[in-house]
């Protein structure tokens, strides 16, 4: 039986799902119940890392999920800075020895997703981080080529085409173009992703605060708690204004809704039906959503961890260097970053091997990595 983790690290949740093959006379895949817990970390006195807990004394560290922000939040455990990337792989490290109830040793498949927005230096610094907690083996993968993972495994074989994956989360709504299906390339993402945080769960929760206060007759008096029916529109409206950032998505990878052949709806702020029932009126495509899309992600990245870790002839690795991660170039010397890249230049050159084969240069979202067979 091949078993993989598959981890999805939000701003409000963080989910850790478990995929199997080989458990049935047909070898499908099955999957476990996934594991939610509140994207928030406390420390301790030991040093000992806690996800999920909100103490009655003392303070949780909390909104460091998000890489990308300007003023990211950081910890001091001991004699230890962490960054918000550490705090980040803290968290995949805690999770993952809790649904296994041990430290994964280097034969366990793990996939970490991250933002699909983030730039290649945030992806390094995650991937140096990831390293230094103990998850070399992890695989990082941008959160809509694992949703789509999970599209394939409950809705496939997929034709070939275009599908768009629209990640309603707490913090904000991202809209990718992704291609699925047979001959799908390495890098199957269309155009460029488009985020916007004006929508979302935060900025839904927002809205109704104020709607709640202000009333109907725009008085500044508190009118209570909103209806059912209040809320219904209210959150139809708000996804009818998000439909801009699915024409922009599909303005900048200069195609039409004609090109798109499905549209998949993940995410914590998708659970209510009547999200996907309003993209699929305006956007007159078939739309996909999971019973609780905020596991979509994290069930995604265990398929793709279950079928690397299944993969006929696969081969361990390990990582001789990386030259992309902003901390490790200002360890190096100039000299070791010629060398390095001229190394990496000769091994590209002499070999004719696929991508994942040994002695390959895998050049991804984080920069060039060099590896070899594990010996």
């Amino acid at each position: 039986m091949t078993v993989g983790l598959g981890v999805s690290i939000g701003t409000v949740n963080t989910v850790c799902a478990v995929s199997t093959t080989g458990g049935d006379a047909k070898g499908r895949a099955r999957s476990g119940p996934p594991v939610t817990w509140r994207t928030t970390l406390t420390f301790d006195s030991t040093g000992t890392a806690r996800v999920g807990r909100i103490p009655r004394h003392g303070r949780a560290i909390t909104e460091f999920a998000d890489l990308t922000q300007r003023t990211a939040p950081t910890a001091r455990v001991g004699h230890r800075a962490l960054s918000a990337a550490d705090l980040v792989a803290t968290v995949a490290e805690s999770v993952i020895r809790q649904v296994l109830a041990a430290k994964p040793d280097a034969g366990v498949s793990i996939t970490i997703t991250h933002p699909i927005a983030y730039p290649a230096e945030r992806v390094a610094d995650l991937r140096y981080a990831l390293d230094s907690v103990g998850l070399a083996q992890s695989r990082l993968v941008a959160e809509p080529i694992a949703a789509t993972a999970w599209l394939e495994a409950q809705h496939g074989p997929l034709m070939p085409g275009l599908t768009l994956v629209y990640d309603l989360g707490g913090s904000g709504l991202t809209v990718t173009l992704v291609r699925v299906g047979a001959g799908c390339p390495v890098n199957p993402i269309v155009g460029e992703p488009v985020r916007s945080t004006a929508f979302g769960g935060r900025a839904f929760g927002a809205l109704m605060a104020r709607q709640a206060h202000w009333g109907a007759t725009d008085a500044p008096t508190l009118v209570g708690v909103l209806s059912d029916a209040m809320i219904t529109e209210l959150r139809a409206t708000h996804i009818r204004q998000s439909l801009g950032l699915v024409y922009e998505c599909l303005r900048i990878a200069d195609v039409t809704m004609a090109d798109v052949d499905r549209v998949l709806v993940v995410g914590g702020a998708a659970r209510p039906p009547e999200v996907a029932g309003l993209l699929g009126d305006a956007l007159a495509r078939p739309v996909f959503v999971a019973r609780d899309p905020e596991r979509t992600i994290a069930d995604g990245a265990a398929i793709l961890a279950c079928r690397a870790a299944a993969a006929p002839g696969r081969i361990a690795y390990r990582r001789i260097v990386w030259i992309g991660s902003a901390r490790l170039r200002r360890r190096l010397t100039r000299a070791a970053v010629t060398t390095a890249v001229a190394v990496a230049g000769a091994l590209f050159a002499a070999t004719a091997v696929a991508s994942d084969g040994p002695g390959s240069v895998v050049i991804d979202a984080g920069g060039v990595c060099i590896v070899a067979p594990a010996h």
